[in-house]
């Protein structure tokens, strides 16, 4: 079993198939939010401390951060946002950018071993961006597209991921820092493509040997009630050999059916995380005492003296 390794210069955090599912929160990314894009172009971060405090409260194991904004200082603005974040929470951070520019800066400023989001199959992409992961000994998501575009053949995706996976130990980076994004369709356009996940997951794991990850909310776009649709999948790709996901972790349809395959998986021992969240209150001797003494001032059973008046 491959463990993926990310620090903050506070936390470590193990991406593995024997470790529960690794949640990388997404709101701190401006694409379609015009009011933190505003925000975060004015040097204004308020919403970007609010959303990585809260994300982390919900159970966020690490944060995405991107500052793609156009016609913006991406480097500049990726670069204070990261600083900012890491100081405000212990979890480490994917640093997120097309630019390369802006990664290379996202890197200077990191405190720890970071997860650079992302590189794909496309030679100029691969030689620009795997260079930055070995200089920095940072982990990379490796997205299975290449020069010829999104693929709808699985297999095809797998070896564009194998092809990266082969490039970047060229380089000297370990297949353990390689997390690899097998690229989630929506399942409302292409009906095969939970199945097509499952598919090059499965052969992630047992062939390759990587660790993957994915935008899960890709697969219910354009449907109704996506977030049940959303929680589902999470489990099923997690049985299938998914190890990580970038999500929204404030949603808790999303989050149970992350922590109940982490439960069926055997990666939450005893059930005792399931357990600790999802328990009813404890009825305690005190509480049963507080309830009793109500009763008697209503005039309910009990004593012989609860009648009286007090």
């Amino acid at each position: 079993m491959v463990q993926t390794v990310v620090e903050s210069h506070k936390k470590k955090v193990v991406i593995g198939d024997d470790q529960p599912f690794c949640i990388i929160g997404e709101r701190i990314n401006p694409t379609g939010r015009k009011k933190l894009a505003a925000e975060m172009a004015d040097g204004d971060f308020s919403t970007v401390e609010k959303d990585a405090k809260n994300q982390v409260a919900a159970g966020a194991s690490m944060l995405d951060v991107n500052a793609g904004i156009p016609l913006a200082d991406e480097p500049q603005i990726l670069a204070d946002t990261i600083k900012l974040v890491q100081e405000l929470v212990d979890v480490p951070l994917a640093i997120d950018s097309s630019i390369v520019e802006a990664l290379e800066k996202g890197c200077e400023v990191y405190q720890g071993k970071p997860l650079i989001n992302s590189v794909t199959g496309e030679e100029e992409r691969l030689e620009a961006v795997l260079p930055i992961v070995k200089k920095h000994n940072a982990a990379v998501v490796a997205i299975s597209n290449d020069e010829t575009g999104i693929s709808e053949d699985p297999n095809v995706r797998f070896e564009v991921a194998k092809k990266i996976i082969q490039r970047a130990q060229d380089y000297g980076i370990p297949k353990e820092d390689v997390v690899v994004d097998p690229l989630v369709m929506p399942i409302g356009a292409m009906n095969q493509a939970g199945k097509q996940v499952f598919h090059i997951l499965n052969r992630l794991r047992d062939e390759l040997g990587v660790n993957s990850t994915c935008g899960a909310s890709n697969i219910s776009f354009g449907l109704p009630n996506r977030h049940g649709m959303n929680s589902i999948f999470l489990a099923m790709a997690a049985g299938a050999g998914m190890t990580s996901a970038i999500m929204n972790p404030l949603h808790e349809p999303e989050m149970q059916g992350i922590m109940a395959s982490d439960v069926l998986n055997g990666v939450d021992p005893d059930c005792l995380r399931w357990i600790k969240k999802y328990r009813e209150p404890s009825q305690t001797p005190e509480g049963r005492g507080a309830r009793g003494e109500r009763r008697r001032r209503r005039g309910g059973s009990g004593g012989g003296e609860s009648s009286s008046a007090s």
